[in-house]
């Protein structure tokens, strides 16, 4: 029994169907969820150090080393019995669309930071702080992911049980 299967088996009915009908979107959040992770550590950890004047710089690097972990675990994962491209293809429209993402994801804390001054010496340290976290952590990454499931199912990975049946033909 795999991890899904073991997980899906402990809720109870009737959100197990529902859960089961939506499993394509649960895993897809539980890559985000742990891209966020990697997105969050690499963006304080450069905002923090060698980044420190640069959080929007800071930002898009971690949300492209979130993008790399992303393809994989969405391909091999979330998305593993859709396809319908070649490979080459296929990981050309993931990046260019996690691209587009990269400018969805950075424009709440592009907002916060240039548009709305919540910046040192406008606001205190931690006023900045918070702001950034919430724009570039939390809402970035809310719009970012909706974008992108959008897109991912609709461009990336169009054709449904497509992977699924070149290994039973096998």
């Amino acid at each position: 029994m795999s991890l899904v299967e073991a997980t899906l088996a402990r809720i109870p009915q009737p959100y197990r169907d529902m859960a089961f009908r939506h499993r394509e979107l649960l895993k897809f959040a539980m890559v985000g969820g742990s891209t966020w992770v990697i997105d969050t550590a690499v963006f304080l950890i450069l905002k923090g150090t060698v980044l420190a004047e640069k959080p929007l710089t800071a930002k898009i690097i971690a949300v492209l080393v979130a993008t790399i972990v992303s393809y994989v675990l969405n391909r091999e994962w979330s998305f593993r019995t859709r396809g319908g491209r070649e490979r080459h293809h296929e990981a050309l429209l993931f990046f260019l669309i996690s691209g587009v993402g990269v400018a969805v994801y950075s424009a709440p804390l592009a907002a916060s930071r240039y548009l709305f001054h919540l910046q040192v010496p406008e606001v205190s340290l931690l006023t900045q702080e918070v702001a950034d976290f919430v724009s570039g952590q939390i809402l970035g990454t809310l719009v970012g992911m909706a974008f992108r499931w959008w897109a991912f199912r609709r461009f990336v990975f169009p054709e449904k049980d497509v992977r699924r049946q070149v290994a039973e033909q096998v």
